[in-house]
């Protein structure tokens, strides 16, 4: 590794340890890069910050926040719950799996885990408790269940994987899909085991046929929503861009005159927060694509993949080492900036092991996710930590069980790559 390379990952390191925001860490450090070892104008910096921005798909992501942020204010996620809760409830554990069903519902369509941790934790932790579930249990199901936000397509990470990769956005929605319900099958299967026996958990009745149609009518609006998205990308209805605009007009028509949960002035208010959520993410996007300027004018990927090259001959031991590292960058970066910036390092070395983008897109959104879990950076540890008073070590043990569970996923998926793109071959995104 040349001195430069040196210099730019430590302004890089030095910038992030010092607390600087960090689209501010990329940016700095794509400026110096160009100062110090180029001979190029920073006007060709400024050309790409914009053009970075200047980009069509972004769109998707301000409107799949716009529709989450208007599900949280409303009334469609506790419909969702409601829903769930009637399916599972009756069973041992089973409001510890309808927590879980409603993470894979309301991840079906925000595309968030930060939104659907703070969604569906402040109403499920607290309920879990009351009914007699332990408070770790609870509060290590909710935190590790929003990773199903981004799992479970729509993904915002899948998305901005997709703008630098080039991967079909459709095809890698599909390969969300089967990791998604093993993850939640699976927690399903351990509440289930892990309590059944404890007589002590309050059970909710098997619903009637009555009682469910009633819930079941009440839900139909919310539980509709996943389907006019999915149903119309993938029937070539519309495209995912446009979906995540019909899924806005139909959540707010929903909210407003159906459900009559929000008014004029909440709309208001939720659409300006989302604007600002967006901002926040749009800027990051500037400041990786300002640092992959940088990185690709002094090669480094490329630089990388040589080295790679040269002591990894084995698939399987590249996706080891891509797993882990991921996992350990997931502890100290969110999975926006992680995505941004890793994705076109890593992505020149796939062709040289015969692993398709679209299966390394997958595996790159689950690592990273699982980093919201994790010290010292996890931002879900911190939301329900703050939730029931307990601190970050707390918090990080009663997530280990749900971990283990995800982490065993990704695994079977990495080394079984058919399991995940067989939906997206069948639907011919993959030749």
């Amino acid at each position: 590794m040349e001195s430069s390379h040196i210099i730019i990952l430590l302004l890089l390191l030095g910038f992030l340890a010092s607390y600087v925001p960090v689209f501010m860490c990329l940016f700095f450090t794509a400026v110096l890069g160009f100062i110090l070892f180029t001979d190029l104008p920073l006007l060709l910096l400024a050309q790409t910050l914009f053009r970075s921005l200047d980009n069509f798909s972004l769109v998707v992501v301000l409107f799949f926040i716009l529709c989450g942020n208007i599900m949280t204010t409303g009334s469609i996620v506790e419909k969702l719950i409601k829903m769930a809760n009637a399916v599972v409830s009756w069973l041992p554990g089973g409001l510890g799996m309808a927590g879980v069903i409603a993470c894979a519902l309301f991840g079906a369509i925000s595309g968030s885990t930060v939104a659907t941790v703070v969604a569906l934790g402040g109403f499920m932790i607290p309920a879990l408790i009351e009914k007699g579930y332990p408070k770790n249990y609870a509060v290590g199901l909710m935190t590790t269940s929003g990773n199903l936000g981004v799992v479970i397509p729509p993904s915002i990470s899948m998305i901005l994987y997709c703008m630098i990769s080039n991967v079909s956005l459709q095809g890698l929605f599909l390969t969300g899909y089967l990791p998604g319900i093993a993850i939640t099958l699976l927690i399903c299967i351990y509440t289930f085991f892990l309590f059944r026996n404890n007589k002590d958990l309050v059970r909710t009745p098997i619903s009637s046929a009555r009682e469910f149609f009633a819930i079941f009518k009440e839900g139909f609006w919310s539980l509709m929503l996943p389907v006019i998205i999915f149903g119309g990308i993938f029937s070539g209805a519309f495209t995912a861009n446009e979906a995540a605009v019909i899924a806005c007009v139909y959540a707010v028509i929903v909210e407003l005159f159906i459900h009559r949960s929000m008014n004029l002035g909440q709309l208001k208010q939720v659409t300006v927060s989302s604007a600002i959520t967006s901002a926040t993410l749009l800027i990051i996007v500037a400041g990786a694509s300002c640092f992959g300027r940088l990185l690709t004018l002094e090669n480094i990927p490329g630089k990388i993949t040589e080295t790679v090259l040269s002591t990894i001959q084995s698939p399987w031991v590249f996706l080891l080492v891509m797993n882990g590292l991921l996992l350990v960058v997931g502890m100290f970066m969110d999975i926006i900036s992680a995505t941004l910036i890793l994705g076109p390092v890593f992505l020149p070395m796939l062709s040289a092991f015969h692993i398709d983008a679209m299966h390394f897109g997958l595996l790159m959104t689950v690592n990273l996710a699982i980093g919201y879990c994790t010290p010292p950076v996890g931002v879900s540890l911190y939301i329900t930590g703050a939730m029931v008073n307990k601190d970050l070590v707390w918090v990080t043990k009663a997530c280990l069980p749900f971990l283990i569970i995800q982490i065993g996923v990704l695994l079977v998926m990495t080394y079984i790559p058919n399991a995940v793109l067989w939906l997206p071959r069948l639907m011919g995104y993959i030749q």
